[in-house]
């Protein structure tokens, strides 16, 4: 029957549009805030707001690293054929090839790479320019083009560019600390992103009155170091024009306060500019992470372990020959020499090997590391730095017959030279050796600079023996020692040198040598420490000749930097007698000599 097919239909379709209705009821009226907030989910967009990290600075405020803010200049190739623009007063539709001709000259292109990125196929996204100023920004956004629109985004900036680049680091392309401070206080520098929500339409582009929502990045906190810029870039460069000079291949100076440990340069050579790092950048700070044997510089803590445990004082009479036999090996000074009479401050102040062999071999070997390590030895130190290195030095139990002797007089063990540093600011220190220190300050949440925590203070040696270690000392600087060329006019001067052959893993044995000299000053009452260690030289290899001139003029231009007064006139140098006037009696139990042991 027609009409009940037709009446049958009827109720279907009514059946049909009643269920439709109650949807759109139950959609627009009970879930409408769902179903709204559904849609613009789907509509809206989020991008991430990238933190400024927090600026590096030096001790007196300078800038040492700094994040520019930036903004990624960014296409939608399907918008930008609709751009019009005005042209004698007449609204014109230029297209691709018009916007080109106002993008190009503002983002530093040429016009047609331009047109090409932004007739692109089959993509809504291109980016035109990775770094473009706020200010070149703001220009690009009042020309109107459709489909233009930008990115935050910041660059970290090196102001010194190589003066410390090994010690401030650098950053990944996405501001990670990747080196350096960089990445030692990364956590504290990054910073916490936010984010940018905001609505776009069917053809992607934002809507103006669309839904936007802002969340503020967290900036990192700044960070304040003791290091001082004017001291690192002289360093620096006196280290690099040494190198060159004397065709080494690497070098280290480290400068510190005496009595607080903080260390006010830290000059690595080969070192980068961390604006444009290149495949052959040597991106470590070698003052951290390179270990040699010290050779005559740790003859020092011999004779601090010798003097404190009573074995021997300045005066005690010597009879150094040029060599002796000790376990399988026979050792001799590094100049041919008929047998010699000193006092033990003679043996250290000509750096003789033999001499400090006899004077050492009093102290039992485990008593001897325990000196070694309270001195800073065989451990990190409190800085902690990316990359850094304990250096070698095995137990005592484990040191071979002929290794009894040769840590002596600095090989057979290995340091750096933040280390090598530390040990003779302990003696400038009054025998108190206190932790290095490189963090002057951190920012708290409301980027006031909250100073670290001071360094970790320990008693090594006496004070008495500290001062006696230190009038040796300038025995080496005098006319009789073997760094006059570290005299420094006006000023007293301590220090050591050494000359110890350098181990080369590359060819698996030693090749080369380690030139340094360590020395601190004014001498009467130490200020500043300063370490000059130069790898690998081939003009010339003594420490007093190539290392000696390089702490001469750091130390003159940090007393002078800093202004620390010249040791008064009126003040009396120790005069420690060096060579005996007449030979001793070799019977006399007092008195030092090679009686054979084994």
């Amino acid at each position: 029957n027609p009409r009940g097919r037709a009446r049958g239909l009827f109720v279907g379709l009514l059946l049909v549009f009643s269920l439709f209705g109650a949807q759109l009821v139950r959609i627009q009226g009970m879930d409408a805030d769902a179903s709204a907030a559904l849609g613009q989910q789907i509509r809206v967009v989020t991008e991430s707001i990238p933190a400024m990290r927090g600026s590096i600075t030096d001790a007196t405020g300078t800038i040492l690293a700094s994040s520019i803010e930036k903004r990624v200049v960014i296409a939608d190739p399907m918008a930008i054929p609709a751009y019009k623009k005005k042209i004698d007063g007449k609204l014109t539709q230029v297209g691709v090839a018009g916007a080109a001709a106002d993008l190009a000259p503002l983002l530093g292109k040429d016009q047609e790479s331009v047109a090409k990125l932004l007739a692109t196929p089959k993509t809504r996204y291109v980016e035109l320019h990775k770094s473009t100023s706020p200010l070149t920004w703001h220009t690009i956004n009042q020309l109107g083009i459709p489909g233009i629109y930008s990115k935050r985004t910041s660059v970290r900036s090196y102001p010194q560019s190589t003066t410390a680049a090994s010690l401030v680091g650098f950053t990944t392309a996405n501001q990670e600390g990747a080196g350096g401070v960089e990445l030692y206080l990364n956590s504290a520098l990054r910073g916490e992103p936010g984010q940018s929500q905001y609505e776009i339409g069917q053809d992607g582009v934002r809507l103006p009155m669309g839904f936007t929502q802002d969340t503020a990045a967290q900036p990192g906190r700044d960070v304040s170091l003791t290091i001082r810029n004017d001291l690192q870039w002289y360093a620096q460069n006196v280290l690099a024009q040494k190198i060159k000079e004397v065709a080494a291949t690497s070098g280290t100076v480290v400068v510190s306060k005496a009595k607080t440990g903080e260390l006010l340069a830290l000059a690595s050579y080969p070192t980068f500019d961390p604006n444009k790092i290149t495949d052959d950048s040597s991106l470590t700070n070698l003052a951290f992470t390179e270990v040699f044997e010290p050779g005559s510089t740790a003859k020092v803590i011999t004779a601090a372990a010798a003097l404190q445990e009573g074995k021997v004082t300045p005066q005690t009479e010597m009879i150094v020959p040029y060599s002796l036999r000790r376990s399988d090996r026979e050792f001799s000074d590094s100049h041919t020499h008929p047998t010699e009479y000193l006092t033990f401050a003679g043996a250290l102040a000509q750096s003789s090997n033999t001499g400090t062999i006899l004077a050492g071999e009093q102290v039992p070997a485990a008593t001897m590391e325990s000196y070694f390590r309270k001195f800073g030895l065989g451990s990190k130190s409190a800085v902690n730095f990316p990359g850094e290195s304990a250096g070698l030095l095995a137990p005592a139990k484990d040191w071979s017959g002929s290794q009894r002797y040769t840590v002596l007089f600095g090989q057979g063990l290995s340091i750096t030279a933040l280390q090598a540093a530390g040990v003779y600011q302990t003696i400038a220190n009054g025998g108190v050796h206190i932790a290095p220190k490189l963090v002057a300050a951190v920012a708290d949440g409301t980027g006031a600079l909250q100073p670290t925590p001071e360094s970790v203070k320990t008693r090594v040696v006496s004070e008495s023996v500290a001062r006696e270690l230190s009038e040796m000392l300038e025995g080496v600087v005098g006319p009789e020692g073997t760094a006059p060329a570290a005299q420094i006019k006006g000023y007293r001067v301590a220090g050591k040198t050494g000359t110890a052959e350098r181990y080369d893993s590359r060819v698996g044995g030693y090749s080369g040598y380690t030139a340094s000299f360590i020395g601190y000053a004014p001498a009467g009452d130490p200020e500043l420490v300063v370490s000059v260690i130069i790898q690998k030289p081939i003009k010339g290899h003594y420490g007093g000749v190539v290392a000696a001139p390089v702490f001469h003029d750091v130390m003159t231009y940090a007393l002078q930097s800093l202004d620390i007064p010249p040791t008064p006139e009126d003040t009396t140098p120790p005069t420690l007698q060096l060579k005996l006037e007449e030979t001793p009696d070799p019977d006399d139990p007092a008195v030092l000599r090679d009686r054979g042991r084994q």
